[in-house]
């Protein structure tokens, strides 16, 4: 890793496990049909954001401690590290304060669940942020909350009484924004594969194989949903 970069990617990710991602989906997906999509998802996502330049990466994983090895063998370059809060707002916050004490200066915060997302709107969140036209940048998901959230300061108002997984995430978390005396600015909006209709609709409109393949492969196959 190199410590000389200004920026940072956060990943957040889960290890998949059958039971335990992608639950939402199951039925119609078995638990292990689940965990194989969620992996396409992950491995997707870490090809896609290493593509990056001039960033650091770091995994932030729920799970035990011993998934940390696991991590590491998919992205080496990474650094890895165990995910802290008891919300995801406190997850969020915590890994903010993490990536900052470590001297960056613009921080990025992605999930997996939009593996299909274009790596230019990282690229243009840290461009926003490294010229000052904004102090936070979300990356609104049609769902009512965000793909993405990046930040120049640690901000843990910004994230403190969100209602998380909800359609309101994003509206409460602009109105916290302009409360707090943050510029906010909003990229293009993207979708998350949460439902069976959000993975036909990636599968229906996905032009180019090159996007998420190894999760189109999935959606493909005679046997998927």
């Amino acid at each position: 890793m190199n410590y000389n970069m200004l920026n940072a990617l956060l990943i957040f990710a889960k290890w998949p496990e059958p039971g335990r991602v992608k639950t939402r989906l199951s039925p119609p997906l078995s638990s292990h049909e689940a965990a194989e999509l969620y992996r396409c998802m992950l491995l997707d996502t870490l090809a896609s954001t290493n593509a990056v330049a001039g960033i650091n990466r770091m995994i932030f994983f729920s799970g035990g401690p011993e998934r940390s090895a696991d991590f590491r063998l998919l992205a080496p370059d990474a650094e890895v590290v165990m995910q802290d809060g008891e919300n995801l707002g406190e997850r969020l916050s915590n890994a903010f304060a993490k990536a900052f004490s470590l001297g960056y200066r613009s921080v990025a915060v992605i999930g997996t669940d939009s593996p299909h997302m274009p790596v230019e709107r990282i690229e243009e969140a840290f461009t926003v942020l490294n010229e000052k036209k904004a102090d936070v940048v979300f990356g609104p998901s049609e769902d009512g909350g965000y793909y993405l959230i990046a930040l120049n300061d640690p901000q843990p108002e910004l994230l403190r009484d969100i209602p998380w997984s909800s359609p309101e995430t994003l509206a409460r978390s602009l109105e916290k924004a302009e409360d707090t005396g943050l510029k906010a600015k909003l990229l293009a909006s993207g979708f998350d594969l949460d439902t069976v209709r959000d993975l036909h609709r990636l599968r229906d409109e996905s032009a180019q194989p090159v996007i998420a393949p190894r999760t189109l492969s999935f959606l493909n196959r005679p046997d998927a949903i």
